[in-house]
């Protein structure tokens, strides 16, 4: 409640925006302020980019071979000793 000229009015009399309204606002200040952070983002440069992709990709495929190499090894453990 607020005091106004004498009288209690009630907050409540004065008229709320659109739902729609406040959402489109709400939306809109989310990508100001997404916007504004971006520009604060330490962006790498392409020779970073490539460098770490191909260390990236490196590591996948050891990863893959040795994974495929405990496959192969476990297998034939498998077919040796259990399939007798």
């Amino acid at each position: 409640m607020r005091w106004h000229g004498g009288g209690m009015e009630s907050i409540m009399s004065a008229k709320k925006s659109n739902i729609f309204v406040r959402a489109a606002k709400a939306v809109a200040g989310y990508f100001r302020e997404l916007k504004s952070e971006l520009k604060k983002v330490s962006w790498p440069t392409w020779k970073q980019i490539r460098t770490n992709t191909g260390v990236v990709i490196t590591a996948l495929i050891l990863l893959g071979a040795f994974i495929a190499l405990l496959d192969l090894g476990f297998e034939f453990l498998y077919k040796s000793t259990l399939l007798k």
